[in-house]
């Protein structure tokens, strides 16, 4: 009787051990060829917070793995090496981090959260960078875009301190984002802006209270230039907060409550 309850837990056991055996080798067999025959056919890039353009788009993030023989499209994606893609993205000088995922349709996700460049600056020492609107430098690249130079005797420290509010108060207003081309510091660290529609200087005095400021101009612009000609002053001052002072051509500065 014991023999017989021995045999039998011997051969349930073995009956285990050739069931597991068989399990893994079947998993193994219908993955493995189906992992090597599935290629990529699709890679979505997604990036977050796209306010600049020409700095990040999904063309650029193409050309920029091909350069590096990682990008994934019509490789098998057993070799999409999903972290190599994610650290050569994150080197880029406009990434601020970076995300790759493989999914069992064949896609590879990428997910981007891009430095968002606010002003670049030309400064009279030669600088020339951008600072993004968290205050960081990012060096200049090749990259062509749409955005606000800054001009004159910038120090770093002044650029990261000062230039950032100036920078994201012009970035977050649509109006301002299109109109202002250039932001000169003067000697004294006061600043100027040079509008994109009118041949004229705006004088801002002391870069702080920025958005309020260029409140007041827009006012200017809408009750005061759209009626007396955008060319009529060749410059304008809102360095005190009570007045707007402008300056006609060829004639003595007036001012405006």
């Amino acid at each position: 009787m014991k023999i017989n309850i021995d045999l039998k837990k011997t051969a349930l056991v073995a009956l285990n051990v050739v069931l597991g055996a068989y399990l893994v080798l079947a998993v193994t067999a219908f993955n493995e060829p189906a992992d090597k025959k599935q290629v990529c056919g699709e890679v979505k890039v997604d990036i977050a917070d796209n306010v600049v353009d020409g700095f990040l788009n999904a063309d650029e993030i193409k050309l920029m793995l091909k350069r590096k023989g990682l990008y994934p499209l019509g490789k098998p994606m057993s070799e999409v090496d999903i972290r190599a893609i994610e650290e050569a993205l994150r080197r880029s000088p406009f990434v601020a981090d970076a995300q790759c995922f493989k999914t069992v349709a064949g896609r590879v996700d990428i997910k981007l959260t891009q430095r968002m460049p606010v002003i670049r600056v030309m400064a009279d020492n030669g600088d020339d960078y951008y600072i993004d609107n968290h205050g960081g430098i990012m060096q200049n690249t090749k990259y062509v875009s749409d955005i606000v130079v800054a001009t004159g005797p910038i120090g770093r420290n002044y650029a990261r301190k000062v230039l950032t509010g100036v920078g994201n108060a012009i970035v977050a207003d649509r109006f301002w984002h299109n109109q202002v081309v250039q932001v000169n510091v003067l000697a004294d660290g006061t600043v100027e802006i040079v509008p994109r529609v009118g041949d004229n200087i705006v004088y801002l005095g002391s870069p702080g209270g920025i958005g309020r400021k260029l409140d007041r101009l827009a006012k200017f612009y809408k009750y005061g230039l759209s009626r007396v000609g955008w060319d009529r002053y060749s410059y304008i001052s809102l360095e005190f907060d009570n007045q707007i002072i402008c300056k006609k051509r060829g004639r003595a500065g007036s001012a405006a409550n």
